[in-house]
């Protein structure tokens, strides 16, 4: 379970996030949903550690995870990242980025995951590509596998579809939708796009001025 309590973040002299108080329990598929500019990005990275909040907390399963004083790094984190950008490693092949999360594991169960992910993204004809030698959509695939590698409890999601057309991003949806499924974690899933988050999730939050609307 993932719980905020009076999270606040300033940007300048912005409150891009404003005394938000929230609660997801486990393996909930939620999305947040607001225009450019509402302060939903700011609230994901919040969750990810990938910013310290100016006052509030969150805490993991009861453990704190954020505050002013304290900010557990992303990497100490179960937990994936999916950006508006597949950001994939450029100097890397693309089973590489996949297993660049997985050095702990022994070389065996890093391969079998690796040959899952491979077979389940689409991408077995992919591995030994470069990120500047696959398609955007291949990238965005990619991106999503490097994320599950892990079999992170949370995974976050930042407008991942972005700039695809409508065939490539129902194909991407449905892929998501499954995959979050089968890994059976805690889902964040931030669009402006009221189409996406219908299909994704099962709890709608719509976010405006850095605060929960509805």
């Amino acid at each position: 379970m993932i719980e905020l309590r009076e999270i606040t973040k300033i940007l300048g002299n912005h409150r891009a996030v404003d005394a938000v108080s929230l609660v997801i329990p486990d393996c909930a598929r939620v999305a947040i949903l607001g225009p450019s500019g509402s302060g939903k990005t700011t609230l994901l990275r919040l969750i990810a550690g990938l910013e310290k909040p100016d006052a509030g907390s969150i805490t993991e399963n009861g453990i704190l995870v954020s505050s002013p004083e304290y900010c557990l790094p992303p990497s100490e984190r179960s937990t994936g990242f999916v950006f508006q950008t597949a950001a994939l490693w450029p100097h890397m092949t693309i089973a590489e980025n996949i297993l660049f999360g997985l050095e702990d594991l022994p070389e065996n169960q890093q391969t079998d995951r690796l040959e899952d992910l491979l077979t389940r993204m689409k991408i077995r004809h992919l591995r030994e590509r470069y990120p500047d030698e696959i398609s955007g959509g291949e990238a965005r695939r990619a991106a999503l596998a490097r994320a599950l590698a892990p079999r992170p409890s949370i995974l976050l999601f930042d407008e991942p579809l972005t700039n695809l057309d409508r065939e490539l991003r129902d194909d991407l949806l449905g892929l998501i939708t499954d995959s979050v499924a089968s890994a059976q974690s805690t889902m964040i899933y931030v669009t402006h796009d009221e189409y996406e988050a219908r299909v994704v999730a099962s709890t709608i939050i719509r976010f405006r001025d850095g605060r929960i609307e509805q």
